[in-house]
């Protein structure tokens, strides 16, 4: 199995990159020569198996707690809180590398850890679309990227277009960031299926065994978030509550991966009209529209999923994640020699101030498109 997925191969087509490769074919040749040397494993890697089981053990036990045992607000609310952090971490963990077939060199083992989307409320089926796929190959490119794209709420690129009151999103758009999951869950996954489009993009409806897949797997959020509580509790504390546990996770999974695009660092690089192309090659497309962060903390490593190396993680979908703080050294040893930008902040709050500044900046009257 190829450690290196190019995205471009299953997607419409649309665009198309510079062709001149020697960065991505020199940078692949000393990944792959640093796991030939080291011995280390691409995928199935020990500390990621236990790691999973760390995670899931702790969101089983808080959602029992909170479904069953908290009689209480005070009880109920700190629960609520961790249970979303939890399912952040799911999303981050496990979701994430199976989704990107990173997890294992086995493609069931892969698609049940891409399973445990659909267990925290969103599709597997559509975020393998509108992320692995579309987000993947167009990051950061206005009118093709989705997870750029909030719509009238927010204006994240310079190439959107602007209102008014987009001058106050440096504000008011944390908590639609959690918001914007729950609309995720009830309502834009199965838009998304019914339409087949995400975007501008096509997306290739659900069928057979996929369909009863994505119907089954809501139906299962659905009683897991609402009925199952409803046994217990009163009907407005379970969705006051199933408010509370869904804002942390939205905020926090939003803001994790709007501080690898959605910053100062960041390029937001415009397609030519005449050839629907994209100046930089893929792999330089991929290295100077991201920034990592806060890459010397192996606790926020550990807690992210290795998000925090996002431009590893983007040239190298298909090596798990627990690989990426070793290999990022011969990422940007190899970004140097070829004069590439590689950008990072320092700790997690540099890039959220700088994800600050950019809201800031892209809502104010003089940065109109």
């Amino acid at each position: 199995m190829t450690l290196w997925t190019n995205t471009r191969d299953v997607t419409d087509h649309r665009l198309t990159f510079g062709r001149d490769n020697s960065f991505q074919v020199e940078l692949r040749r000393r990944v792959e020569d640093y796991f030939r040397r080291t011995g280390r494993r691409q995928r199935d890697c020990p500390q990621m198996y236990l790691k999973t089981a760390i995670i899931l053990a702790v969101f089983v036990g808080l959602y029992l707690l909170l479904a069953f045992v908290a009689g209480t607000w005070w009880q109920a609310l700190p629960l609520a809180i961790l249970l979303g952090l939890s399912m952040a971490a799911i999303g981050f963990n496990i979701e994430h590398d199976g989704g990107h077939q990173s997890y294992s060199n086995y493609a069931w083992v892969n698609r049940l850890m891409a399973m445990t989307m659909d267990l925290i409320g969103a599709s597997s089926y559509v975020w393998r679309w509108k992320h692995v796929v579309i987000h993947h190959t167009y990051v950061n490119i206005t009118g093709h990227d989705a997870d750029i794209d909030l719509g009238l709420l927010g204006r994240l690129t310079p190439h959107q277009k602007q209102f008014r009151f987009h001058r106050w999103q440096h504000v008011y758009l944390w908590p639609l960031y959690g918001v914007n999951v729950i609309k995720w869950h009830l309502y834009d996954d199965f838009r998304d299926v019914i339409l087949g489009r995400i975007g501008s993009h096509r997306m290739p409806r659900p069928k057979r065994w996929e369909l009863v897949s994505f119907v089954c797997a809501k139906a299962l959020f659905l009683t897991m978030a609402f009925a199952v509580p409803l046994l217990v509790h009163r009907i407005w504390v379970v969705f006051l509550f199933y408010g509370a546990t869904v804002l942390v996770a939205g905020v926090v999974v939003s803001v994790v991966f709007q501080l690898a695009h959605c910053v100062e660092e960041a390029e937001f690089p415009l397609v030519r009209e005449t050839s629907s192309s994209v100046e930089n090659a893929w792999a330089i497309h991929q290295v100077e529209t991201t920034v990592d962060f806060a890459r010397r903390s192996s606790v926020e490593s550990w807690l992210l999923g290795g998000l925090n190396f996002q431009i590893e993680h983007h040239l190298f979908p298909r090596v798990c994640h627990v690989n990426y703080p070793a290999i990022s050294k011969v990422v940007e040893q190899t970004c140097r020699e070829f004069g590439v930008k590689y950008r990072e902040h320092i700790s997690f709050r540099a890039g959220l101030v700088s994800h600050f500044r950019w809201l800031r900046r892209m809502g104010m009257p003089t940065n109109a498109a």
